[in-house]
């Protein structure tokens, strides 16, 4: 067997560019997978952190299609009032934290600099739903929203859109919303981008405050609701939706004009897709495999034909034919193996590169490199099969004379 291995290692090596070219196939394929996977699992780790993030107890009321008191739609679309989240708020039995959110986008300044930037007021619950931690300052409070203070709290990069190295420098000093001033009292913890949205660069200041100093409007965006723990749920769904009919006067028979979504399913379907076309991907790739795989065993079939007499010698001097067999079996399966080693340390290096580069979040898992290795290997003995076995069928006679 030893002798088996070297000769296959001799032959591989006596003809380097066409072995090189050979293995890309399984090269490209190999790092194509890697890579796609890398993405996918990154993908998905990106999404749960992201639930942990937001919470798997919050649900979102938004406004939907209102109704005539006939049951006609009115095309219009219903709103959401404080009046609503106040209703909420009362008498709760499943619910722990209501947050009502505005949001607009307004120039902001401060000194010299300025910057387009989301706005968004509302309650100060708004931070403990969706988990805001404080890194410097405070955070506003109930009798700051009573009074429509100029209060503002800043996400962790907000300052940054102003040119400033650090947002905590701005704490205790003023900056202009739509040229209305406002006292800076704190910084939030970064929390990373969500989707098209990024929180670490808003700006949060009392719902109040919003609706009639700046945005001069009393239409909620949305309700973020914290239910009291993830078993209560359902409840927490059910008494949202009798407490909106009975604010909206909404009869049994007639649609809601308001829609609740529970953020852990929304995240859940995200992390569904996200898999799905994580496989898509790695499926287009592995076709790059199986062009590898057929253009190794074209190569081998080539390798034998040439190597007639070759065969036909090893046999008259006695080799048998599951020798000869094992031989082109060995090559295919080196040549396999090398371009999947080669397209291993490829794959994870694009990987690195795009985590560096575009800032994506890659996982290159041990299980993903054993499947590879393992794939590349499986490719070799499978392709290398019917060209081991045309060669361990010639006759040494035919063979000694094929010119």
């Amino acid at each position: 067997m030893g002798e088996i291995i070297r000769v296959a290692f001799d032959a591989v090596l006596a003809n380097k560019l066409r072995s090189l070219l050979t293995m890309l196939g399984i090269v490209i394929g190999i790092a194509a997978v890697i890579t796609m996977v890398a993405l996918g699992e990154g993908a998905q780790r990106s999404v749960a952190q992201r639930l942990q993030t937001l919470g798997t107890n919050v649900l979102t009321v938004r406004p939907g299609q209102s109704f005539a008191p006939g049951g006609g739609m009115i095309r219009a679309q219903a709103s959401l009032t404080i009046k609503d989240a106040t209703a909420l708020k009362e008498n709760a039995r499943y619910i722990q934290a209501v947050s009502p959110e505005i949001e607009s986008r307004f120039q902001v300044e401060y000194g010299a600099k300025n910057a387009s930037l989301s706005v968004v007021g509302t309650w100060p619950d708004y931070f403990r739903v969706n988990q805001g931690q404080i890194t410097d300052g405070r955070l506003f409070t109930e009798t700051e929203d009573r009074g429509r203070r100029r209060v503002v709290v800043l996400g962790a990069l907000a300052g940054a859109q102003l040119g400033l190295a650090n947002s905590a420098s701005l704490v205790g000093e003023s900056i202009r919303i739509r040229g209305i001033p406002f006292e800076v009292i704190g910084v939030l913890a970064e929390k990373g981008a969500q989707g098209f949205n990024n929180p670490d660069e808003s700006l949060y200041i009392p719902l109040s405050t919003a609706q009639f100093r700046v945005m001069g409007s009393d239409r909620i965006r949305s309700i973020a609701v914290q239910a009291v723990s993830e078993k209560s749920m359902n409840d927490a769904m059910a008494e949202i939706d009798q407490k909106l009919r009975r604010e909206h006067r909404l009869r049994p028979e007639q649609a809601a004009d308001f829609n609740i979504r529970d953020q852990a399913s929304l995240l859940t379907t995200m992390q569904e897709t996200t898999q799905t076309f994580s496989l898509l991907l790695a499926g287009i790739a592995a076709i790059s495999l199986l062009v590898g795989g057929i253009g190794i065993m074209n190569i081998m079939l080539v390798s034998v034909t040439e190597r007639t007499r070759e065969i036909g010698l090893r046999k008259a001097l006695g080799a048998t034919g599951m020798d000869i067999m094992l031989q082109f079996l060995v090559e295919s399966l080196v040549l396999c193996l090398a371009g999947g080693t080669l397209g291993l340390l490829l794959g994870v290096g694009g990987a690195a590169m795009l985590e560096r580069m575009a800032g994506w979040t890659v996982v290159v898992a041990p299980e993903a490199i054993v499947v590879a290795i393992a794939f590349s290997a499986t490719v070799g003995v499978f392709f290398g099969i019917w060209p081991a076995r045309r060669a361990a069928s010639l006759a040494p006679i035919e063979s000694l004379r094929y010119e």
